[in-house]
């Protein structure tokens, strides 16, 4: 059986959306608001670009579902939170990325969003504290710290091609 296709895409000022087609060729999504708060949307069989249903859950509500599917769960991209409204994420550098071939300290990400890429794994090496000057790749995945904002943004910045 082959992987779930999941696609995160930011959405400025409002969190990410998650995006999932499953084997049977449905279409769900998730919206994790900054807030803590998700929407759990839905999408019809026949049309999958249409909702079918929608539901927003509070923070709580949300992790106690997370807790029922996945008992410690924790998201691929997410690597830690802490209570100090800190978080630290992998991000994906895509081939098609206007970065791809350009060094880091040219996207400004630091200096735009506050968020601090810490490492960098390129294939099986992982390269910690890259400078400013460490040119990027296709398949680069940056671990990036930061607030919540500071990292959506930062991952917008990535994602632009």
């Amino acid at each position: 059986m082959s992987a779930p296709r999941l696609r995160a895409t930011p959405l400025p000022g409002i969190g990410v959306q998650y995006d999932l087609v499953t084997r049977e060729h449905r279409h769900l999504s998730v919206v994790a608001h900054r807030d803590g708060a998700r929407t759990v949307n839905v999408y019809r069989a026949d049309d999958p670009d249409s909702c079918a249903h929608s539901l927003r859950l509070t923070g709580q509500e949300a992790d106690a579902l997370i807790d029922t599917l996945k008992p410690a769960h924790h998201s691929a991209s997410l690597l830690y939170t802490t209570d100090l409204g800190l978080v630290a994420e992998r991000i994906e550098v895509s081939a098609t990325s206007r970065w791809n071939g350009r060094v880091l300290g040219e996207t400004r990400m630091r200096t735009d969003t506050g968020a601090s890429v810490v490492a960098v794994l390129r294939r099986a090496e992982a390269i910690p504290s890259p400078a400013p000057d460490f040119r990027l790749s296709g398949g680069d995945i940056l671990i990036v710290i930061g607030t919540r904002e500071g990292v959506d943004s930062a991952a917008a910045i990535l994602g632009r091609e």
